[in-house]
């Protein structure tokens, strides 16, 4: 082991002294070429030419010199991001006015005043700086000049005396470091924070500053990073920095518009993703709409504050709560009659139009709120116990949410009218009153209760359907017979969206011009009142960004209908195996609908309310939003799992042939691992664009056969989908072949778990097992083989099984 090391060692330096000019500094007229590098004093940094991917474009940036995951550089920043070199013949030089170019062009704002002996040089905390020989103080420096990546001691936000704005903008892709659609900056507005933005729409926001961390993030690591907020007539700029010598921590946005911090863990040799945001659903900007809030801890998570009211009831019924709430009764600023509703523990509302107070107390807070008609709410300005101060809001409220950090608990005081106030306390009273008569009654009834459980079980079934019509038990909006059809022009074959097991699927559109998709229990379909029942139960209690929302139903006679939100790019299927949209999907796109999927699939086993088995996860379950995003739909098979099941064995075996794992096919036996399975097969078949065909003549040309042959003979890239091009990560793509055939080995034991996968789809540096022979030969070896013929249905011995079409 230790000769292996020294081994290891020797050849790292043989490296490093064949490309670099073993210096740290950068002289005038003297070019750093393609093949030689910079190294920081300490050799943490190193800085140079390279090739991001598969690109063969070649860009000068600065990397990690030592911390090479997987053999892979991880790059902090990137000089000419917008001006790639085309072939190896780039130099980066310094002129003699204190200028850096690239084959002699100017790629980034350079010194504004001429040096007259300028030198450039990597430090150790990953700055590239430019000063003059004999001086210590920086006439430019790469982290005024952010990429994707904020490192220890970089800022984050603006120089109001030169107008700098520093900001993150991610990657365009992993082959393509040009800016991308996702920029996390500086907002100046009102109270300053940082926004996440996803073109000109706002994703994310931090919350104002709190005297310990911005108010929306968890601080993690207090004690060993330290935080800095500046907020004065100079600048308004954000950075923290490491406690201890050995923490090497980053913090970038990613290509998914996610914000990350990153720790490198020696003993893996890999980066550790600590925190990201927007994690949760109520992290999502503005998500309950204006006076609206939102809490992860509550089904629907929106809700209208007390003394508020739905502004559009029959969005909301759709679980569209995005036009917020209107008050209940209005303000009387005149008369001074108004109090305060506390909120708590919140996280602050959007402070763009906020005002900030820096030396009033909370009683002098309330009262200039009360004197101002515009004032809508106050809060405590600064949480850490340093100094006084308030924020007054003077707008609506918007992005209001309950919080679950610690660290940020504090008390948002919103503005009522007098009779909702009374008509909040008079509820609290006789809340109060009501717990010694409950008492009474409870005790009284449990003489009843076991007399009734026998009657209950009698009547089960027929009150779950009167729970559906009645909406007594889930929250969905009852729509009426007549607005489907008026939305559907009488269910117009012109709106028709597709077919599925449960019947045809609808186009349709309401009076407020809301979009929406039917789906019309065909009188003839396989799916009958219990996969109904089992969607509504399963999907009304379930929300992810990465489900598809169900809004309502309709009963009437024989019809049952269910209502959902309105998918503008139909079905993932589509997009793979319909080859005149194959084009649309690049390798970037096709990562994303893969983590997306992950994802919803992990919420449903682990994080929801309820453990979900779907078991009919297939690529025309998986719906497309306008951007792309990936959604899972259609429960009518899913199975609710109890806490201490691990496995359910079945005599009627339901899915669709080519997604079923094989304990499954053959036994009637499913559990998580089953949608595991699944879920392997549609990363294969999202990488390959090819269908997991049923081909009996050579199971080895079955999708699953072949990406395991390729495997083995290493030339697995063949399995590439030729509409994706070249733009796209060799690693990456290695990666989730690697995932989708653990998933896909033949025993269930063998699979990952879905938080294992999401770990190993979301960090580069996760370790892979090398993956076991998947399930297909024993799918193939079963008896009941020829029977099989595609567009079919068959069942034997109890068994049904759905093929997909070819």
């Amino acid at each position: 082991m230790v000769i292996a090391q020294l081994v290891t060692r020797l050849l790292f330096l043989l490296v490093i002294f064949h490309y670099s000019i073993a210096t740290d500094t950068l002289n005038p007229n003297q070019p750093l070429r393609d093949d030689q590098i910079l190294v920081s004093a300490k050799e943490t940094f190193a800085l140079g030419f390279f090739s991001p991917g598969r690109s063969k474009n070649r860009y000068a940036g600065i990397w990690y010199n030592k911390l090479r995951p997987a053999g892979q550089k991880t790059i902090v920043w990137v000089a000419n991001r917008r001006s790639p070199v085309s072939g190896t013949n780039g130099s980066l030089e310094l002129n003699g006015n204190g200028t850096l170019t690239i084959n002699s062009m100017i790629f980034l704002p350079m010194p504004s005043v001429a040096l007259t002996n300028p030198v450039a040089q990597l430090l150790d905390d990953g700055n590239f700086v430019i000063r003059e020989a004999n001086s210590n103080e920086f006439a430019w420096q790469s982290f005024d000049y952010p990429t994707d990546a904020l490192l220890p001691g970089m800022k984050i936000g603006w120089d109001l005396r030169t107008g700098l704005n520093r900001n993150l903008t991610s990657w365009r892709s992993d082959d393509d470091p040009s800016p991308g659609r996702y920029v996390l900056s500086m907002d100046l507005e009102g109270i300053p924070q940082l926004n996440l933005w996803s073109g000109s729409t706002k994703r994310w926001r931090s919350g104002p500053w709190s005297g310990i961390m911005f108010s929306n993030i968890e601080p993690p690591g207090i004690g060993i990073i330290s935080f800095d907020f500046v907020n004065n007539k100079d600048e308004v700029s954000f950075m923290y920095n490491t406690t201890e010598a050995k923490l090497v921590t980053r913090t970038m946005v990613d290509q998914s518009g996610m914000v990350k911090r990153l720790t490198w863990i020696d003993s893996t040799g890999m980066w550790k993703d600590i925190l990201n945001h927007p994690r949760y659903q109520c992290e999502e900007y503005s998500k309950c709409g204006r006076y609206g809030v939102c809490d992860m801890n509550i089904w629907p998570i929106c809700s209208c504050l007390q003394g508020f009211k739905p502004k559009s009831p029959q969005d909301w019924a759709l679980r569209d709560a995005s036009s917020g709430c209107e008050r209940v009764t209005a303000l009387d600023c005149k008369n001074m009659t108004d109090g305060f509703m506390t909120i708590t523990p919140a996280a602050l509302p959007e402070t763009s139009n906020a005002i900030l107070y820096a030396n009033i107390s909370m009683n002098e807070c309330s009262a200039k709120c009360l004197k101002n008609c515009s004032c809508t709410a106050y809060a405590t300005a600064n949480i850490s116990g340093a100094g006084l101060g308030c924020v007054v809001w003077v707008t609506e409220l918007i992005d209001l949410r309950l919080s679950s950090h610690a660290t940020h608990v504090q008390d948002v005081f919103v503005r009522l009218a007098a009779s909702d106030l009374a008509s909040i306390s008079t509820k609290s009273s006789k809340k109060h009153q009501s717990k010694s008569v409950i008492l009474i009654i409870v005790f009284s009834m449990v003489a009843l209760i076991i007399p009734l459980i026998y009657f209950y079980s009698w009547g089960k079934k027929k009150m779950i359907h009167k729970d559906i019509r009645g909406n007594g038990e889930f929250e969905l909006a009852q729509l009426q017979w007549s607005t489907l059809m008026v939305a559907t022009h009488n269910f117009a074959t012109t709106n028709i969206l597709g077919k599925g097991g449960f019947g045809l699927v609808y186009k349709g559109k309401l009076p407020e011009g809301h979009e929406i998709a039917i789906k019309r229990l065909s009188r003839n379909s396989t799916q009958g009142i219990d996969e109904f029942e089992n969607e509504v139960t399963f999907i009304a209690k379930l929300q992810h960004r990465n489900l598809v929302r169900l809004l309502g139903y309709c009963i009437k006679g024989d019809e049952k209908i269910l209502v959902y939100e309105y998918m503008p790019n139909g079905s993932l299927d589509a997009f793979l195996f319909g080859k005149e949209k194959g084009d649309c999907l690049d390798w970037q796109t096709r990562f994303h609908i893969i983590e997306g999927i992950a994802r919803g699939l992990l919420y449903l086993h682990q994080d929801s309310r309820l453990r979900i088995i779907h078991r009919d996860l297939k690529a025309s379950n998986i719906l497309l939003d306008i951007e792309m995003n990936p959604k899972i739909s259609d429960f009518g098979l899913a199975r609710n799992f109890g806490d201490c099941e691990t496995m359910i064995k079945t005599r009627k075996v339901v899915g669709t042939y080519g997604y079923m794992a094989p304990e499954y096919t053959l036994d009637g036996v499913f559990s998580m691992k089953s949608d595991v399975f699944s879920f392997g097969v549609l990363i294969l078949e999202i990488i390959s664009g090819q269908r997991n065909r049923i081909l009996l003549s050579n199971p080895h040309l079955y999708l699953l056969g072949k990406a395991w042959r390729l495997w083995n003979e290493g030339k697995v890239l063949d399995l590439l989908d030729p509409l994706i091009g070249n733009s796209f990560s060799v690693t990456q793509v290695m990666r989730c072949i690697n995932i989708g055939l653990l998933c896909v080995q033949e025993k269930p034991e063998d699979r990952p778990i879905m938080s294992s996968v999401v770990i190993m789809l979301g960090n580069d540096d996760a370790p892979l097992l090398e993956p076991k022979e998947p399930g297909f030969k024993a799918i193939f070896s079963t008896k009941h083989d020829e029977a099989l013929n595609q567009n079919e249905l068959h069942t034997f011995n109890d068994i049904t099984l759905t093929e997909q079409t070819g």
